[in-house]
């Protein structure tokens, strides 16, 4: 088979807007299993909405826009449901970012010749399909915006930035998480963003300009996420998966009282995921164990053990159709973080 055989049907966006899943939410609250707790995080991201003093950091970690889920994040982003982002970089650049530049990822399969995808220059997720030479298109592009910058170390939010303002200035930013938060004044943290797409733009620039070169600094976006933590009233985390981005976000409250600053614990907190607290890694650990650490309050917390691609949809449609979204106002906090 050619490369063209295997990319044809392009991976599809789920539509929050488009359906309103507030009688199955509220059904699934009158059964159990994962039912009830899937209802139960619906109404604690919609308290987080309601309450006007809380901050509402999205946590992302997976393969989620790969798989549909990218405009249901910028759905969010767009009527001031989430303050901030704290991301995997696959998500932003190799799966957000990339879609911006014009390329797309396609309906696949696992059961496949994964030789034959590697001899075509095709990389597969599970059951998606990427055109790597469109990947290093993009990695070339983050190299081009590196070198296009004053060499000097940056946050990961403060290079995201001049990818924004890049997508803005080229037209190229439709449905973009990355484009939006640009727009909204939304930051995103990559707390790990050399492992993905940028990862390789930027291993390009730096070898290439050796001497005056844009590096990351990954302590500045943990004082720079500590900051808005200090400067919020109250916090809530809505999480899908776990791992870096989810202890990131957590640990700004052990960040803060490091530096002496009285801070509440996150007061509400949702993960979705599917990771077991059993084998000890911390995509499974629950919300509950992170109050033992001064992280996590209790009463508005809840773990819901299920696929990102089956409960977020469910979750943000139902907060999104219950509108109390409406009475926030963008808090801005790109333009409103302390250097």
């Amino acid at each position: 088979m050619k490369k063209g055989d295997y990319l044809k049907g392009t991976v599809e966006h789920v539509d929050i807007k488009s359906f309103d899943s507030t009688q199955i939410i509220e059904q699934y609250s009158k059964m159990a299993f994962s039912a009830r707790t899937c209802a139960r995080a619906a109404d604690i991201y919609d308290r987080m909405l309601k309450d006007l003093d809380c901050t509402v950091f999205l946590c992302l970690a997976g393969s989620l826009f790969s798989a549909g889920l990218k405009k249901a994040v910028y759905d969010l982003v767009q009527n001031n449901m989430v303050d901030l982002i704290v991301s995997t970089g696959a998500i932003i650049v190799d799966q957000d970012f990339f879609e911006a530049l014009g390329f797309r990822h396609y309906m696949g399969t696992s059961r496949v010749d994964d030789d034959d995808l590697l001899n075509n220059h095709i990389d597969r997720i599970y059951d998606t399909f990427i055109d790597e030479d469109e990947l290093r298109e993009c990695d070339m592009t983050i190299a081009n915006i590196a070198d296009s910058i004053e060499p000097k170390p940056y946050s990961s939010r403060e290079f995201i930035i001049e990818m924004g303002k890049y997508l803005k200035e080229k037209k190229k930013a439709k449905d973009s998480v990355v484009g939006a938060c640009y727009e909204k004044e939304v930051p995103i943290f990559v707390p790990a963003f050399s492992d993905c797409s940028a990862g390789f733009g930027l291993v390009y620039h730096q070898w290439k300009k050796k001497k005056e070169k844009v590096s990351i600094d990954s302590a500045k976006d943990f004082l720079e996420l500590t900051k808005i933590k200090v400067a919020s009233k109250d916090t809530g985390l809505f999480m899908i998966g776990g791992g870096v981005p989810k202890n990131f976000a957590q640990d700004v409250t052990v960040a803060a009282d490091i530096l002496g600053k009285k801070t509440n614990m996150h007061k509400y907190t949702i993960q979705i995921t599917v990771a077991d607290e059993r084998d000890g890694a911390l995509s499974g650990s629950t919300l509950k164990e992170a109050h033992s650490w001064g992280k996590v309050d209790k009463d508005f917390e809840q773990m819901v053990y299920s696929e990102a691609t089956l409960a977020f949809p469910l979750i943000a449609s139902y907060a999104y159709h219950k509108g109390n979204w409406k009475n926030r106002k963008a808090k801005k906090l790109n333009g409103t973080l302390i250097d």
